[in-house]
């Protein structure tokens, strides 16, 4: 049965409630993984995806697909220093199955996405982060209301106090990145979150320049 505190002290046991969450499911929504979670204290930046796909599903830690090698290639990361930079959430938690259609993934429902913004909201509170990086039209726009990647990829941002870099879905199923021009954008915005990973390292000043984007609290719509 699904859990949810009235608050959270911890990031431990945030995240047990997390990994038992059956929210979706008690909703009616058709899930076919439980949820992933993958992360720890003190982790210079928060990456948040669209859902996990069926090989994170099935192994229950995120970016093990061919969308995650992807994402590592555009950042210039092997996996160790990828999992110890980042820590990985995205808008819902479990695979949510196939299209109907045949390609690619279920994309998450409204109401599913409304039932895990909780978990995201509260990591953030948590963690803090100086960097969060959107991958993906759909985290783009339900963490920082940006609507077109093409307006915002390449570009860098400010969410609360943490800078805020969208990145497009690494996946083939999405034909935005056939385009040469947006592959450019992808490349811009990868050294942008390198330039960020640097400063943060570094403890470096925020640029003043970074468009702002007001941190949203509570559930989201």
């Amino acid at each position: 049965m699904t859990r949810r505190r009235s608050s959270y002290r911890s990031l431990r046991s945030l995240q047990r409630d997390v990994r038992a969450c059956r929210a979706c499911v008690e909703a009616g929504f058709p899930l076919e993984s439980l949820p992933v979670v993958h992360g720890h204290e003190g982790q210079l930046a928060y990456i948040l995806g669209q859902a996990p796909g069926w090989v994170e599903g099935e192994e229950r830690r995120p970016w093990r697909g061919r969308a995650g090698g992807t994402l590592r290639r555009w950042l210039d990361m092997d996996e160790d220093e990828f999992y110890g930079t980042f820590y990985c959430a995205s808008v819902t938690r479990c695979y949510p199955g196939r299209s109907p259609g045949g390609r690619g993934d279920r994309t998450p429902t409204p109401r599913e996405q409304e039932l895990c913004a909780f978990w995201r909201e509260w990591e953030l509170r948590l963690l803090r982060p100086g960097l969060v990086v959107t991958v993906g039209g759909l985290a783009a726009r339900r963490l920082l209301g940006l609507v077109r990647l093409g307006e915002c990829v390449g570009r860098r941002f400010t969410y609360g106090d943490a800078v805020a870099i969208p990145l497009p879905h690494p996946s083939g199923a999405s034909g935005w990145l056939n385009d040469p021009a947006n592959r450019a954008l992808v490349a811009e915005a990868a050294a942008l979150v390198r330039d960020e990973l640097d400063r943060l390292r570094g403890a470096g000043p925020l640029s003043p320049s970074a468009p702002s984007i007001r941190r949203r609290t509570g559930t989201d719509t």
